[in-house]
């Protein structure tokens, strides 16, 4: 029998296997909802409700709700915002040192809820719309400047190309799946390079034609990435072109529009 649940802790790694050495996938963030698909004495099988992703977990991190709270869009609007400190304070006192992009169930007048917890929030939160896109996702995503890579990362302290992506447009206002083959499905294609903008999203292939990388479009000429860590660097119809290492690193196969 499928239930919903909501990830209680700050982060919680996603998992390829039901095992501690499994490879991490993805991430959960406070606040994130999940629907539990099949579950053992330590693991979950679980998929997401933000980007239909379904990975193994422990479900020690997670907090039931019920139905009509999990399909409620309503009551997880307020997201944290792209900041240092975004700290929650439980009833008991203890804080939890949330990522941006966190989701705050039900805030409202300072304090948001999961399940039968209250936490005051310490910092303002943000009501992502994508209005302000154009004006606010070049801000977004250089706050990740420096941001170490992670295979299968969405925080600040490790994070992969397309959970940047992901995360930065999640903040903005904008619904993005988790894998940049995924991705790169969705939006308007851009037919050339020089017709690329702030906020667009440039694929990368490999030898075999399969997508296995993303970046976000700064102009027709910089993109702002994650590789090795979140990294601007020059591209043009070859590829992204690392200076550091003096050669282009990923081949690029197409450009996508979603604002």
């Amino acid at each position: 029998m499928e239930t919903y649940h909501v990830c209680r802790v700050a982060v919680a790694p996603l998992r390829k296997e039901p095992s501690d050495r499994s490879e991490i996938v993805s991430q959960l963030l406070f606040g994130d909802r999940v629907k539990v698909l099949e579950k053992t004495e330590k693991w979950c099988l679980v998929l997401t409700h933000h980007d239909q992703y379904q990975a193994w977990m422990d479900h020690k991190q997670l907090e039931k709700i019920s139905e009509l709270q999990f399909v409620d869009d309503n009551g997880f609007k307020y997201v944290t915002s792209a900041q240092l400190n975004n700290t929650l304070i439980a009833s008991n006192g203890t804080a939890y040192y949330l990522s941006p992009g966190s989701t705050l169930p039900y805030f409202e007048d300072g304090f948001c809820y999961l399940g039968e917890q209250q936490f005051e929030v310490k910092s303002t939160p943000i009501l992502p719309h994508r209005v302000k896109f154009k004006t606010e996702v070049e801000k977004t995503a250089k706050f990740y400047e420096n941001a170490p890579y992670l295979w299968g990362g969405r925080t600040l302290f490790g994070i992969d190309c397309s959970g940047f992506v992901q995360i930065v447009y999640k903040l903005n206002g904008v619904e993005l799946r988790r894998d940049a083959s995924q991705q790169a499905e969705q939006g308007q294609l851009v037919d050339f390079l020089a017709s690329a903008t702030l906020g667009d999203l440039a694929f990368f292939d490999n030898e075999e034609g399969k997508i296995t990388h993303v970046g976000l479009m700064l102009s027709n000429d910089k993109i702002i990435h994650a590789a090795g860590k979140v990294r601007i660097d020059p591209i043009d119809d070859q590829g992204i072109y690392n200076a550091e290492l003096g050669r282009y690193t990923h081949k690029l196969r197409i450009i996508k529009r979603f604002v």
